[in-house]
């Protein structure tokens, strides 16, 4: 396995394009096939998902799965594309020495960046109709601080709160975000699942650029980049569209071949075997062989 030094630093990357004043592009994958498309297409980074991972297993987002597999997912990604991987790590899976593996397990695959939340475990996908009792305040900055004392590399720690998500209100939102980064996270993510960006201009304005802000236009979807950055944000993440496109393309092709009885009217549609060859990178591959 290579060091996790070979591989690119979402730091270096957050940092050269803030001192640009642009805002870091990040799009949802669950596998390597699905980061090199988005690298292909021009993002600065993958987000590895815990709603797309444990949906291409055909599970909910619900710590179902374990930590070694959302690693595995994530690290393969990095594995097959030169931009950073940010990986969701739910709330840490289980206390603070659970927290210090997490680390150690994920700096050793090459993951330069994670985000952890303060949701209690076992938690659910935020726009889940359900219990989103957090963790108490501090409680979430012992873990936070165990992350950042456990790291050997320059992790990138991201501290995401549900305070708006659970219905805890402004103030909940931006005292939890100050205690996450005096407790030592390198920036903040603040979701929300109204349908527009009100909530998140407003924290924006009140918070006032004390740490990078991340954040993630599922629901208010129509939030422009040119307008993301006038309001400060550091990057935004586009977390499941990658996801929920798959299904589509997938439902309606599966559908196609059944209605008309053959795969013609596909052809020109889907892409070519040759453009699968070229994501395998199957030229080097045959290269190497007879090297």
């Amino acid at each position: 396995m290579l060091k996790a030094s070979r591989y690119p630093s979402f730091r270096a990357m957050l940092s050269a394009r803030r001192a640009n004043q642009e805002v870091v592009r990040v799009a949802g994958a669950h596998d390597a096939i699905g980061g090199r498309l988005a690298q292909e297409a021009g993002f600065d980074g993958i987000w590895a998902s815990s709603l797309e991972i444990s949906a291409a297993r055909c599970l909910p987002d619900a710590s179902i799965l374990t930590m070694t597999e959302y690693l595995e997912a994530a690290a393969r990604t990095q594995r097959a594309i030169g931009i950073p991987v940010l990986a969701d790590v739910d709330t840490g899976y289980g206390n603070n020495l659970n927290v210090a593996h997490m680390v150690h397990e994920y700096e050793a695959a090459g993951i330069t960046a994670i985000c952890m939340e303060d949701k209690q475990f076992p938690k659910m996908n935020s726009f889940v109709d359900a219990d989103h009792t957090l963790q108490d305040v501090e409680a979430v900055c012992s873990k936070i601080r165990v992350a950042k004392n456990a790291q050997h590399d320059d992790m990138f720690f991201i501290a995401r709160t549900e305070a708006l998500i659970d219905g805890l209100g402004m103030d909940e939102a931006l005292n939890r975000c100050a205690a996450y980064t005096a407790a030592g996270a390198d920036a903040v993510l603040i979701h929300s699942k109204a349908s527009t960006n009100n909530e998140i201009v407003d924290f924006l304005g009140k918070w006032s650029g004390r740490a990078p802000v991340v954040v993630v236009p599922t629901t208010y979807p129509d939030w422009h980049i040119g307008d993301i950055t006038r309001h400060g944000v550091a990057a935004v993440i586009y977390a499941n569209q990658g996801l929920r496109a798959t299904v589509t393309a997938l439902k309606s092709t599966y559908a196609a071949i059944l209605r008309s009885g053959h795969a013609a009217d596909l052809e020109g549609k889907v892409a070519t075997v040759a453009e699968i060859f070229e994501l395998q990178r199957l030229l080097a591959w045959q290269q190497l062989e007879s090297a």
